[in-house]
């Protein structure tokens, strides 16, 4: 990164308030997890009427939950934050057709989602340009495995 491209530092108060609104964040997302993770009756009624069941109530559920936790691991919140904005769409459009009164919920969720997903971009930017680099430096293993299971016939 050249110098005029590297992300200013973040000062203290903005540092403090981005991982004030993640701990939040994940306390709701862990909050409105739980019940649909766990199968809850109360929680069923929208899944039903989207079609989706108890099995993607659930699926849902265990992925609010693992975004909650990986809010709270600096070097995934970023990406956690990019994964839960489809989520959170999904449960706005859910929440305005099953309870439209209280659609304001997920909405406002959502939208501290993108807010602090918008300042954690160069985050998530730095966790995939790390990802690639392991890659490339691996990628030579990757090949000489593949070339090792051809030769002895595996995988056929």
């Amino acid at each position: 990164m050249t110098p005029s491209t590297r992300p200013r530092p973040r000062p203290v108060a903005g540092t403090v308030t981005l991982w004030t609104l993640q701990v939040l964040l994940a306390v709701v997302f862990a909050f409105i997890a739980l019940p649909k993770a766990m199968a809850d009756p109360i929680a069923v009624a929208p899944f039903e009427l989207i079609g989706l069941g108890i099995p993607g109530m659930v699926v849902v559920g265990w992925l609010e939950l693992a975004g909650a936790i990986a809010l709270l691991i600096p070097r995934l919140c970023g990406l956690a934050l990019f994964c839960q904005i489809p989520l959170m769409i999904g449960a706005t459009v859910l929440s305005a057709i099953a309870t439209p009164d209280l659609v304001a919920i997920p909405a406002a969720t959502l939208v501290l989602v993108c807010v602090v997903a918008w300042f954690r971009r160069h985050d998530t930017a730095a966790l995939v340009r790390t990802v690639r680099r392991w890659l490339g430096a691996n990628q030579g293993e990757f090949q000489e495995s593949s070339q090792h299971v051809r030769s002895v016939g595996c995988g056929e």
